[in-house]
C-alpha cells in the first residue's frame, strides 16, 4: 500500500533539530520529502521574499540514518512552498504540510508574523491540508538551534497527523496550529483554542526616542492575561501548560454582522 506524501518545511532553516524532530515523527506513516528554507527565516511571515536566482538544491539528509529525499532553497518559507507548489508537484500535490517543530511558541495576534503559519496558510491556498507546530522555548533559541526534547512535540504531531491523513477536516479549517508548552510529556492533556486578540511578544527599549535603532530593542513576553482570556492559545500554554490546538483559517474575513456595517458606510 502506498504512504501518503507528506511535506515537511519550516523557518528555521534546513539544519534545525525541530525539523529533523518533525520528520523522524511521521517518517514511518508518510513518505516525507523535505523542502526548507537555506537559513534561518524566523519573523518572515507569509512574505514571498528571496533570492531570484535562487532554486531548489538537493542536500543529503538522512533522519536516524534513513535517508530522506530534501532540497534547500534561499528564500522565505512561504516562497519555498509556492515554488515548489509550481516545480516539484505540478501534478500531484501532497496529502499533508507539516511546518515546524519550531523553537518558539506562535500565539496570539502576533502568528502573522511566523514564517512557520506563513509556509503553512501558503500550503492552505493550494489545497492542501497543514498542520504548524511549535514549542515554547526561551527567546535566545529563536535564532539558535539550542538543545531541546523534542519527544513530547513530536509524540503530538504523529498524533495529529495521522487524524489529519485520515480525516478531512471541516469546513473553514485550514491550518491546525500546534503549540506544546516547554514542560510537557507525552500525557500532557489539550484543548481546542481560540487565537487570542492580543499580543504576546514585544519589543522593549530601555531609553526610547527618535534615534532609537530598530536592533536596540529587545524582544520580550508581555500579555495581557486578561485579554487573552481563558479559551485561547496565549491562556492554555501560558496559564494552564496544556497543549493548544487552534484551527485557522484562510478567510479573515470580520465576522461582523453585514447588515449592520452597510448602514454604517452608506
Amino acid at each position: 500500500m502506498n504512504k501518503p506524501n507528506i511535506l515537511i518545511t519550516n523557518d528555521d532553516g534546513i539544519h534545525s533539530p525541530g525539523l529533523s524532530a518533525a520528520v523522524k515523527a511521521v517518517m514511518e506513516i508518510g513518505d516525507v520529502t523535505v523542502i526548507a528554507p537555506s537559513h534561518q527565516q524566523t519573523g518572515m511571515g507569509r512574505s514571498l521574499t528571496g533570492d531570484v536566482e535562487a532554486r531548489l538544491r538537493s542536500i543529503d539528509y538522512r533522519v536516524d540514518g534513513v535517508k530522506i529525499n530534501a532540497y534547500h532553497c534561499e528564500c522565505s518559507p512561504a516562497l519555498i512552498i509556492r515554488h515548489s507548489m509550481n516545480t516539484l508537484y505540478v501534478n500531484k500535490k501532497p496529502e499533508l504540510l507539516i511546518s515546524g517543530i519550531n523553537y518558539g511558541e506562535n500565539l496570539g495576534v502576533n502568528i502573522t508574523a511566523s514564517g512557520t503559519i506563513g509556509a503553512a496558510l501558503e500550503a492552505a491556498s493550494f489545497g492542501i491540508p497543514a498542520i504548524a507546530i511549535s514549542k515554547q522555548t526561551d527567546i535566545v533559541s529563536h535564532h539558535q538551534y539550542t538543545d531541546q526534547d523534542w519527544k513530547p512535540a513530536s509524540h503530538f504531531l504523529k498524533h495529529f497527523t495521522g487524524i489529519m491523513l485520515d480525516k478531512k477536516m471541516p469546513t473553514d479549517v485550514d491550518v491546525l496550529k500546534i503549540e506544546v508548552p516547554a514542560g510537557a510529556d507525552l500525557s500532557t492533556p489539550w484543548k481546542l483554542t481560540k487565537l487570542a486578540k492580543t499580543g504576546y511578544y514585544a519589543k522593549a527599549y530601555q531609553n526610547p526616542t527618535k534615534q532609537s535603532r530598530i536592533g536596540d530593542a529587545d524582544t520580550v513576553i508581555a500579555f495581557d492575561e486578561k485579554a487573552a482570556g481563558p479559551e485561547t492559545d496565549i491562556y492554555a500554554l501560558s496559564i494552564d501548560k496544556v497543549i493548544s490546538i487552534t484551527p485557522l483559517s484562510l478567510d479573515i474575513t470580520s465576522k461582523t454582522d453585514f447588515t449592520v456595517l452597510h448602514q454604517m458606510l452608506i
